[in-house]
């Protein structure tokens, strides 16, 4: 696991995004990291409506997922429709994610990958 030097690089990452998509629905997944041991915790979808919104929120919002958290990946949903997507599509989505992070924690450098600073992350293979 490595963390960039540069302090909270969530707020524009999300702005940026915004800017390139307008607004959209992303995927949320939360983890514990322990060593080198990345625990599946929460899922969630959102809809991200302007950019207004930043990281010491969405820390204050994801207290309310009852674990202790040491990670964050948020995945753009793709969508064929402008805006967010509807409820149902974002489930399937989240749940075909799962099934892949549960097989391979790497899929976590596939979306946007922060710590509870904000700094991004990214998973690294270990060598045995």
């Amino acid at each position: 696991m490595s963390t960039s030097e540069r302090p909270n690089r969530f707020d524009p990452w999300l702005s940026g995004e915004y800017r390139r998509r307008g607004d959209f629905t992303v995927l949320v997944v939360l983890v514990s990291i322990e060593g080198s041991a990345i625990e599946l915790l929460r899922s969630t979808f959102m809809n991200v409506i302007g950019d207004e919104t930043r990281w010491i929120e969405v820390r204050e919002l994801f207290t309310g997922a009852g674990v202790s958290w040491s990670g964050a990946a948020f995945f753009p949903v793709n969508s064929y429709f402008n805006g967010p997507v509807p409820n149902d599509v974002a489930r399937s989505e989240l749940r075909e994610l799962e099934a892949r992070l549960r097989e391979d924690r790497r899929i976590l450098n596939e979306g946007h990958f922060f710590d509870r600073k904000g700094r991004r992350l990214t998973v690294e293979e270990m060598m045995h």
